[in-house]
């Protein structure tokens, strides 16, 4: 899964004043007490550093650092008063947009899988991508927006076995946050005929198989968990 990275700017009106980078900075050196040390962390000259200060100064109208130097260490940098108050007001600030966007974006994802069974045997895939690429899983897929959750199981078989399905009942919602590594997976899923189709892998399956009950492999995620319980109520334990 890919994660939301926004760039935050503090601005004085008209007058940018610090970024993640800049802010970065100024916690290094009220960190280490040391404009090198925290330079030579950023990755950046002890010039650039300080060509980065003496812009920030600029803007803010004021030295955002001091320096004292001499004495065994070599001097040490320290954040002004107004330093420590950019750097605060940056922090504070960013973490506020923060916390608001995780909670906003961090929702469960939801998708559809597919029971399909024809006799003593199932419908698996081989998985061609990560997470668990090359390991059989059930046939299944992201639910897609303005689509109903019935037909999501449907298509998502059809496009990565071939197999045209109809779905005979909802065996069950699984919603673990740790089912998948990728994040908080919701899926429901469906106990499904097969009506037609030519077995073929697609989509981004890497081979699609009918495989014996009594011979499954290891599978990925909880699937075998799923398949487990499905088995488990068809013998009616």
């Amino acid at each position: 899964m890919y994660d939301l990275k926004l760039k935050l700017w503090l601005v004085d009106g008209d007058r940018f004043i610090v970024s993640d980078g800049r802010a970065a900075l100024m916690r290094r050196i009220k960190d280490l007490g040391s404009m090198s040390k925290a330079a030579k962390e950023m990755g950046m000259s002890y010039r650039h550093a300080w060509d980065v200060l003496q812009r920030i100064s600029e803007n803010a109208g004021g030295d955002v650092v001091a320096s004292a130097r001499g004495g065994k260490e070599g001097g040490a940098t320290t954040l002004t008063k107004l330093g420590e108050t950019i750097l605060r007001e940056y922090e504070n600030k960013a973490h506020s947009v923060s916390s608001q966007l995780e909670n906003q974006w961090r929702k469960p994802s939801v998708t559809a899988d597919g029971l399909v069974t024809k006799g003593n045997k199932m419908l698996l895939i081989r998985r061609g991508n990560e997470p668990f690429k090359g390991m059989h899983a059930l046939p299944g897929g992201f639910l897609e927006y303005g689509e109903k959750m019935e037909d999501c199981v449907v298509r998502e078989v059809e496009e990565e076995t071939g197999i045209d399905t109809e779905i005979l009942e909802l065996f069950g919602v699984f919603s673990g946050p740790d089912r998948d590594p990728r994040g908080h997976f919701v899926t429901a899923v469906y106990h499904l005929h097969a009506t037609g189709g030519k077995l073929r892998a697609g989509d981004d399956a890497a081979s699609a198989e009918w495989v014996k009950l009594d011979d499954l492999p290891e599978m990925a995620f909880d699937h075998a968990e799923i398949v487990k319980k499905f088995m488990e109520s068809q013998r009616g334990v």
